[in-house]
């Protein structure tokens, strides 16, 4: 599972996705491939670094305009070129690209292959497009073929389909928490991506699938529905960040740009929320008064990686400002422990991107056991902020580095900013004490 590109509309397709897909590479991989439909499914893969893709397209280009792509980290199945997305169908009619695992692959596989398929990878990915064959060949569309496709899964996936029976659609799909789905929004032109960066060049208006969704693309618009078939209707979101934010422009990495955009990142998470005058924070998006601030008796932060070391920072800091029980979980650890959970606990997940699926499985399990659900998060829109009661938004920018640097600052600001709030709610923070840290914070 890595990363995930789609586009369909007026252009040379394959274009379009390569680059987006050379946006993702921050991720890691260890193949890549794309699949485009010109009268005929045709794809092309390689293992290693995309310019061995990139290659092969020069010396064998990919017309349409249509196609999905994908990067690899290989779970099922060594780093081959076999073995990388997109999959096909024996009869090359269905392609799928994939995030996540088919848990139930083995069983599936078995029985697909008893009904006389054949697969030519080792992947848990190929049985999707097997399945979806399947019942295309029982006489349904391409969306009904999917719908029962996907309800025969197992595990949590992000997935992409296109065929050359129906060449005017790509169908997407969420299952539970493995990675995003964004679909983007364009003029006659539409794009598909597991992270938002990889678009974000061609459009700002962005609409996020939530589990058990997914959305049929075409290039002059989009229908969404539940898997079982019921339509929905989905708001988009505005991306505010600058394209140029996805762009290394005159450094040499990403890390290096994103190092530099540190103070930037900080102003922008403070504006609005400090009065420096008064010393007084606003956090309206938490709703909170001070009467509910006073009920809570203890704060479990949730998150990984780099936001775990930042919330291992904001204890000091809410127990400290606000006098309140804090503890640090890892979020991976969280949901097979027999936590102490009630109203009264305050459950902030912290999440640069929004999707870290261990992250949703902790907040899941404390709305559960009925806490309050805050979060500190990049992406608006994602799942992170959509689950939360509150959510502060970092404000930070893109951010494709992949050792944390304006998201670990700027988390650590927004800890600072949430324990004056907490403090000032609950009466353990004087105006004096207010007014003093906010000059500190004036000086960064």
């Amino acid at each position: 599972m890595c990363g995930i590109v789609g586009y369909i509309g007026n252009k040379n397709a394959s274009t379009i996705v390569l680059n987006g897909l050379k946006k993702l590479e921050y991720r890691g991989y260890d193949s890549a491939g794309i699949a485009s439909v010109n009268g005929a499914l045709d794809i092309r893969r390689a293992s290693g670094k995309l310019i061995n893709l990139e290659t092969k397209l020069v010396e064998q280009p990919l017309l349409g305009n249509l196609a999905i792509g994908h990067t690899r980290w290989a779970t099922h199945g060594a780093p081959v070129e076999r073995n990388a997305h997109p999959h096909a169908d024996e009869a090359n009619n269905v392609a799928v690209v994939q995030n996540g695992i088919v848990e139930n692959f083995i069983t599936l596989r078995r029985q697909l292959q008893d009904e006389g398929h054949e697969f030519k990878s080792d992947t848990d990915t190929e049985v999707i497009t097997h399945l979806i064959d399947k019942y295309l060949a029982d006489g349904n569309e391409l969306v009904m073929a999917c719908r029962l496709a996907f309800r025969q899964l197992e595990g949590a996936h992000a997935i992409a389909v296109t065929s050359q029976q129906e060449p005017d659609k790509i169908i997407a799909a969420r299952l539970g928490n493995a990675g995003g789905v964004i679909v983007g929004l364009g003029d006659g032109e539409n794009y598909l991506a597991s992270d938002i960066p990889a678009i974000l060049e061609h459009t700002q208006h962005v609409v996020f699938l939530e589990d058990q969704e997914m959305a049929v693309i075409t290039a002059n618009g989009i229908t969404y529905s539940r898997i079982d078939g019921a339509p929905i209707e989905k708001d988009f979101t505005v991306i505010t960040w600058d394209p140029i934010s996805a762009v290394k422009g005159q450094y040499h990495h990403f890390m290096e740009k994103e190092i530099h955009e540190q103070p930037q990142s900080i102003q922008s998470t403070i504006r609005g929320r400090v009065d420096f005058t008064t010393g007084k924070i606003a956090f309206e998006e938490l709703e909170l008064t001070p009467e509910a601030a006073k009920q809570l008796d203890r704060v479990m932060i949730v998150a990984c990686g780099t936001s775990f070391y930042a919330g291992q920072v904001g204890r000091f800091i809410l127990e400290k400002l606000a006098r309140i029980k804090v503890s640090v979980e890892y979020a991976s650890e969280f949901r097979y422990r027999d936590t102490l959970i009630d109203d009264k606990t305050a459950i902030l997940a912290i999440s640069q991107s929004g999707e870290t699926v261990d992250t949703l499985a902790a907040m899941e399990e404390g709305r559960e056991q009925g806490a309050k659900l805050w979060s500190i998060v990049n992406v608006q829109g994602s799942m992170v902020h959509k689950l939360s009661d509150g959510s502060i938004l970092m404000q930070a920018g893109p951010e494709i580095g992949v050792a944390s640097t304006k998201a670990f600052t700027t988390t650590l600001t927004d800890l600072f900013l949430l324990g004056m709030y907490l403090g000032q709610l609950r009466g353990t923070l004087s105006d004096e004490e207010s007014l003093e840290l906010v000059k500190h914070l004036a000086h960064l």
